[in-house]
């Protein structure tokens, strides 16, 4: 049996938060300076242990405020976890907030060779692909203006685009297909089932849950920060909706 493309153990994530904060810079540096700050530590996520497969697809559900999206950003990398272990093997596309790295005043093209170069992937490679990406987005007459002039939904069509433009060992799912008209949503998810089939590994977060019923292997409930049960979908789906977990 191969080794998983995610293996996390007892992962827990914190953030660290003034309590009583000053209201200006200069009061907070005299009152840091003479310890008069205090801190305490906020759990995002505690003792979360699960692993994914090659060719699974892991759903992600719960509440808003259940840790779902800072787990993402532990997965792909953004943020290392406070206590805990994850291991990703492989590469990985990360759709947490598309677009999140572009650059307002760049133009398309420009965002898509920038964007390709933070997802690891190599510029001449990027510039060839650059038609494909623009066709499949929709925008090949867009791409040679400051994308400050896209619509949420042009955006929303590129970053997909590109990030998706390889067949990456794990996919990083983060509400992605919520967003963009009826025919963005249709088109993506056609574009998800098929690096699925073709044996990538999937973790999608979303409160969409036919969703995950249809496309996931197994799903995780998270509320609080804690994994409150994984399984089979129709089991923890149920499960959440008549409140068990």
């Amino acid at each position: 049996m191969s080794d998983p493309v995610i293996e996390a153990r007892g992962i827990g994530l914190a953030y660290r938060l003034a309590r009583s904060r000053p209201g200006t810079l200069k009061e907070f540096a005299v009152r840091s300076l003479r310890k008069q700050i205090h801190y305490e530590q906020l759990w995002a996520l505690k003792d979360v242990t699960f692993r994914v497969d090659r060719g699974e697809v892991l759903g992600v559900i719960g509440p808003n405020g259940a840790g779902k999206s800072t787990l993402m950003k532990v997965i792909a990398r953004v943020l290392p976890p406070t206590e805990g272990r994850v291991v990703v093997r492989g590469s990985v596309a990360p759709m947490i907030e598309l677009g999140a790295g572009f650059n307002a005043e760049l133009t398309g093209e420009e965002n898509v060779l920038m964007y390709g170069t933070l997802l690891g992937r190599d510029r001449d490679h990027m510039q060839d692909r650059l038609p494909a990406i623009a066709e499949w987005a929709g925008l090949e007459n867009f791409m040679d203006v400051p994308i400050r002039s896209y619509s949420s939904g042009m955006l929303a069509r590129l970053g997909f685009s590109v990030a998706t433009d390889v067949q990456p060992d794990l996919l990083v799912v983060d509400e992605v297909l919520s967003v963009g008209d009826a025919v963005f949503q249709q088109k993506s998810r056609a574009r998800i089932t098929s690096m699925i089939e073709s044996g990538t590994s999937v973790v999608l977060v979303t409160h969409d849950l036919e969703l995950v019923a249809g496309l996931a292997t197994k799903v995780m409930y998270l509320d609080g920060g804690h994994n409150k049960g994984i399984g089979p979908p129709d089991e923890i789906v149920a499960a959440y909706r008549d409140g068990l977990l």
